[in-house]
């Protein structure tokens, strides 16, 4: 891994986790949306900003093998959290190839 990609990983975490206070979360619940990010990350060595479908399919397939049912529930929210304030709003609402990628990914939480 990159010192870019780490410390825009590091960046965009810190971010996510003022969303999710600013946003009036329970404690418990920005606890669980801050793992998720921390796990996806672990998973794609910090680089979650262009996921594709088919690798969200191949994380939540592993990682439903390994965790409960609620657990996945928690990172796909999670992750959805992030994607639609953090990267869409860091980006500054400009379209980009992020940008459309958080739509995507917003899609398809909506789905799953």
């Amino acid at each position: 891994m990159t010192s870019s990609s780490e410390s825009d990983f590091k960046q965009n975490y810190q971010t996510h986790l003022k969303h999710l206070k600013l946003k009036g979360l329970q404690p418990k619940t920005i606890e669980a949306y801050a793992r998720a990010i921390r796990r996806v990350g672990a998973y794609f060595d910090e680089r979650i900003e262009d996921l594709s479908e088919a690798q969200l399919t191949d994380y939540f397939t592993d990682l439903l093998a390994s965790h409960s049912w609620s657990s996945v529930k928690l990172d796909l929210y999670g992750l959805k959290f992030y994607y639609t304030p953090c990267v869409a709003q860091t980006l500054g609402g400009a379209p980009s190839d992020q940008a459309a990628q958080g739509a995507t990914l917003a899609g398809y939480c909506q789905r799953g």
